[in-house]
């Protein structure tokens, strides 16, 4: 007999004995493999995410035209030698990745945390001081796992989620963040998120992909006008919370992780929801700048387009 499922939102905690179907086997192999690689030092998870980048490149190419069209949108300053550089980069991390959400589930504190430093924590804890609500604004960068389960060793807070496609990860990842997270959201409960937030538990939160369905503004990200969710601005004004950018850098030289925190945006919210559109984006596109080949480029994330524009990934 199966396990009860029990969900919270749209996801649901993980048994494994809802999984021992042979549609999931390849999934259980993926995830056997994966637990065979945290056995090795951090140095073999980076070579071995990048050969797996350089393989899913080689094996998807259909797949590089999003890149393509995204990094001559947003960088047309820059060659194609270039943008093609920061492209096999950029699959070189999301390899990275798919070894950082092992050391995510399955390595402990100790072995984590002489990989990380976080510069900007003070701000943060001035502002819990002072009793005033934290929504840590970040993007959706390949390090994004791993920079939760980094900053969770030193702070604690809350992250909301998009139910993953796959029954089988979705629960897995779900249960896991649970386990190192105040809690975990989903986007459409804003209820709950926003009583966390008047809780004084920072909350994750990364509005930088194509969520057509609700509501946007057009702002510019890159200096081309990209629909943007106004959430954000609700969400600060509904628990009086302040936003402070938040990026999760992987080190070049291989050492590990910095986390770094800004200042809270300025005058925000506002009244004017594209003005807090285009402060969101700018903040992201600031890091996005020092560190292109860390951004997750494959997203469609200029899909939506103004009226009587054409579509930009035809």
């Amino acid at each position: 007999m199966d396990a009860p499922v029990l969900k919270t939102d749209n996801s649901a905690l993980f048994y494994p004995t809802n999984y021992l179907h042979p549609r999931y086997w390849i999934t259980w192999i993926i995830f056997g493999l994966l637990r065979l690689a945290t056995l090795f030092p951090y140095s073999f998870h980076l070579s071995l995410g990048r050969f797996l980048g350089r393989s899913i490149q080689i094996l998807a190419r259909g797949k590089e035209k999003v890149i393509d069209t995204n990094l001559r949108l947003c960088f047309p300053q820059k060659s194609i030698e270039e943008r093609n550089d920061i492209k096999n980069k950029t699959y070189e991390n999301y390899g990275i990745s798919l070894l950082e959400l092992a050391m995510c589930w399955w390595w402990k504190a100790e072995r984590l945390k002489p990989l990380v430093e976080v510069r900007g924590l003070g701000h943060v804890e001035k502002c819990l001081e002072n009793k005033q609500a934290v929504i840590l604004l970040s993007g959706h960068f390949t390090s994004l796992e791993i920079g939760g389960r980094l900053l969770a060793l030193y702070l604690p807070f809350q992250a909301m989620y998009r139910t993953q496609k796959n029954r089988f990860f979705d629960s897995f990842l779900y249960s896991h963040r649970q386990r190192y997270l105040v809690d975990v959201i989903s986007r459409k409960n804003t209820r709950r998120v926003i009583k966390g937030i008047r809780s004084l538990v920072p909350t994750w939160y990364a509005p930088d992909q194509n969520f057509a369905r609700e509501r946007n503004v057009f702002a510019p990200f890159f200096g081309i006008p990209t629909a943007t969710i106004t959430a954000g601005s609700r969400l600060a004004a509904s628990a009086n919370a302040v936003m402070l950018p938040y990026y999760p850098e992987r080190k070049s030289d291989g050492s590990g992780y910095i986390l770094w925190i800004d200042p809270p945006l300025d005058n925000f919210p506002s009244e004017d929801e594209v003005a807090d559109a285009t402060a969101i984006n700018a903040a992201i596109e600031k890091f996005v700048i020092k560190h292109p080949d860390q951004y997750m480029w494959l997203h469609r994330r200029f899909k939506t387009r103004p009226d009587g524009e054409p579509d930009i990934y035809q």
